[in-house]
């Protein structure tokens, strides 16, 4: 009986084990499979990013890298699906022409609310 019961729990942990490492999300701006053309370096310290706005060229696949210098943040892309923070530091995207306003996605602080930028595509 025991035996039986180990056989079913292991099974089902090999199945949960596959189902987590499923496919990557494909979602219209991520092109992750595609080389870069051109990159950006985002640098998150406390409560600011290293500039309020950065300029990427549009129609073209940009890589857009999180660097934390000081601190643990993360950047969600308004009207985009780029969110980088732990697990996820960098990705390409191709971005059509507009300016997308970011923020820190991870509660960093005192001054976390204060810590916005724009990705102006042009």
């Amino acid at each position: 009986m025991y035996r039986k019961l180990s056989s079913v729990f292991m099974l089902g942990a090999l199945v949960l084990a596959l189902a987590a490492c499923g496919g990557k999300d494909k979602s219209a701006s991520s092109v992750d499979e595609q080389p870069a053309k051109a990159e950006v370096v985002i640098k998150a310290s406390n409560w600011k990013f290293d500039q309020a706005e950065y300029i990427v060229p549009k129609d073209t696949p940009v890589k857009i890298i999180l660097e934390n210098t000081e601190g643990a943040h993360g950047i969600k892309v308004t009207g985009t699906d780029i969110n980088l923070g732990p697990g996820k530091q960098s990705t390409v995207v191709t971005l059509k022409a507009g300016t997308y306003d970011f923020r820190c996605s991870i509660m960093c602080g005192s001054g976390h609310a204060g810590m916005v930028s724009k990705l102006i595509v042009q």
